[in-house]
């Protein structure tokens, strides 16, 4: 069986990548990160998703809310509710956290003889973060296999980004039509401590959109 990574926060759109490389055969291993994000109840909910889908797991301790720079990295900026209209990046932006994670899974894939990651994003309906697009994507591809041993000698390193032109609700289709429990996830930038949403953020509303538009039952626990 061959090994892939996956990046696993414990939301909708990461499990959801999860579900879809275990249907695809891989043997996977999933890479959560403690970042210093503003709550630790989508860790939690990685823990149990990937004991549920069978995959071993690993959280690594990178505190990046030293830098500041992101409402979900510095409490002393607050979670901004949607806005439909909005087409600036707004304050949940993490400054290069994609490319933070995505350069730690290059190490840990080449540790644990991965050829392929997965990464959930998407360009659909998403808060206009930069580390998102396609095209940082493709970029992403060029430099994993300029920097790696095995991209230089065996025969590259595969980004995988299954979701980057889904609509949230072709997401949760995908994820539904593979078994996934979303009561599992926690999407929301400012759960409580029982992984309740607060129904206002970016995050809530684009997977309200989501589960409205799917047509499927959004079982979602929302504290507001």
């Amino acid at each position: 069986m061959t090994n892939a990574i996956i990046l696993l926060s414990g939301g909708l759109d990461s499990t959801t990548c999860l579900a879809y490389a275990k249907n695809q055969g891989f043997d996977c291993y999933a890479l959560s990160f403690d970042y210093g994000q503003r709550h630790k109840t989508e860790l939690n909910a990685a823990k149990k998703i990937a004991a549920h889908f069978n995959a071993k797991h690993h959280i690594f301790n990178l505190n990046i809310n030293q830098f500041g720079g992101s409402a979900l990295t510095d409490m002393n900026q607050t979670v901004p509710d949607y806005v439909e209209t909005n087409v600036s990046i707004p304050n949940t932006y993490v400054p290069a956290r994609n490319t933070i994670f995505l350069s730690i899974a290059l190490a840990f894939a080449e540790v644990v003889n991965a050829k392929d990651i997965f990464v959930g994003v998407s360009y659909v309906d998403y808060s206009h973060y930069p580390d998102c697009r396609p095209e940082y994507i493709h970029a992403f591809q060029t430099l994993a296999n300029l920097a790696t041993k095995y991209g230089v000698e065996e025969g590259g390193i595969k980004i995988h980004a299954p979701l980057i032109h889904l609509s949230k609700a072709q997401t949760i289709q995908l994820g539904h039509d593979l078994g996934v429990d979303y009561a599992m996830t926690v999407s929301c930038y400012q759960a409580n401590q029982q992984g309740d949403a607060c129904g206002k953020c970016d995050s809530c509303s684009f997977r309200k959109k989501g589960f409205l538009e799917a047509g499927i039952e959004d079982i979602t626990r929302y504290y507001l």
